[in-house]
């Protein structure tokens, strides 16, 4: 058992981080390295060295004076805590444009993060394949997601649609949703909802640009 699994739920900065570090070891791994130190890892990202050797110790995997932590262990390590270990199959509903972009993005499997089947109300895209992937009606959720049992979806449909679509997920046995809509889902409490607000990412970003234009001025 690792670190994570003996305290519980990891910090959410800490989890945020993770990912990071984990390409970075990937990386070095490809390069040839075995070990790897928290002080590289701070370095490559531009953090404070001492947050890095606590996210790492968090880990429970010991590490070596001047040569660090073996890599492959932290990977392994890493993966488990964030829930990586295994491949998750996911159903996506609504197959637009971020829809399609997000079946196609080949690196969620680096995530173990696998999207089996996809949903839309467009019989347009019903019966297509999107990059492998066929699109079913919307009729079809509750049945196949129960028949495949995936647990966790991926809501890309428009905002007057996701209270609905995320009710049928829940109906058909899926326990997390990853929303992508700008709406507040109501869900049981068993069910864990992770929004991805993109007009709230670009206030921050836009509000970021224009102040640094403002101080450059003369």
């Amino acid at each position: 058992m690792n670190e994570g699994d003996r305290h519980g739920p990891l910090p959410l900065p800490t989890i945020r981080r993770y990912p990071a570090y984990l390409r970075l070891i990937r990386e070095r791994m490809a390069a040839g390295d075995e070990e790897i130190s928290s002080a590289a890892l701070a370095a490559a990202l531009g953090i404070d060295p001492v947050l890095a050797r606590k996210d790492i110790a968090m880990m429970g995997i010991p590490g070596r004076p001047r040569w660090g932590y073996p890599a492959r262990e932290l990977v392994e390590a890493m993966q488990r805590a964030l829930g990586w270990d295994n491949v998750t199959d996911a159903a996506l509903v609504g197959c637009g444009s971020l829809g399609h972009a997000l079946v196609g993005y080949g690196g969620f499997a680096e995530q173990h993060l696998s999207i089996v089947v996809a949903f839309d109300a467009n019989p347009a895209l019903q019966g297509q394949t999107v990059h492998g992937v066929k699109v079913r009606p919307m009729t079809e959720i509750g049945r196949l997601v129960r028949r495949l049992r995936i647990r966790l979806g991926i809501l890309t449909v428009p905002d007057d649609a996701a209270q609905e679509c995320a009710a049928a997920l829940v109906a058909a046995g899926v326990k997390g949703i990853w929303n992508f809509t700008s709406v507040q889902l109501s869900v049981p409490d068993d069910v864990i909802v992770q929004s991805v607000d993109l007009a709230q990412s670009l206030a921050v970003l836009s509000h970021a640009i224009a102040n640094r234009q403002r101080s450059e001025r003369p």
